[in-house]
């Protein structure tokens, strides 16, 4: 998704307000995440967002994202923010997120998602951290032993 940070999106400085580009990888992560279920999908949760560089008033703003790993029936959902340079048309990355998605039937009741196979060595490094990042969750809300969590322990051996 690309757009362009407009006055009424700005905080007093001038820069993009967080809730907004917040609101835009919801967005863009929602229809990554519909295109491959096919499915209704809902936000479960924002696992990760790092507010590396601030993004000015006019600033040419591009959300990617895509599918890193999915699970039975979540999908982990790695988003990248670019900005552009107005004179150079240069890319600069600004910010980066990582939300989680559950597809559902028209009931609301999760249904399975398809696998992914990564292909770029990106894609296959963070298709083998998405389960690090899954265990993690579950360990610290308590639906996982840590002894069961045996990616997070392969990286204390």
């Amino acid at each position: 998704m690309t757009d362009l940070v407009l006055p009424g999106e700005t905080n007093p400085l001038n820069n993009l307000f967080g809730g907004e580009l917040l609101a835009r990888m919801d967005r863009a992560a929602s229809i990554a995440a519909r295109r491959h279920s096919r499915r209704i999908t809902v936000t479960a949760s924002v696992n990760h967002v790092a507010f590396n560089r601030a993004i000015p008033l006019g600033s040419v703003v591009t959300v990617e994202a895509k599918v890193s790993r999915t699970f039975k029936s979540s999908m982990e959902i790695f988003i990248d923010v670019w900005t552009e340079d107005r004179e150079s048309g240069t890319r600069a990355k600004a910010n980066e997120a990582i939300y989680t998605f559950v597809a559902v039937d028209e009931t609301g009741r999760p249904v399975e998602v398809p696998p992914i196979e990564p292909q770029t060595d990106l894609e296959k490094q963070r298709y083998d951290a998405a389960l690090r990042r899954k265990q993690l969750s579950l360990v610290l809300a308590g639906k996982m032993s840590p002894h069961d969590a045996t990616e997070l322990k392969a990286l204390f051996q």
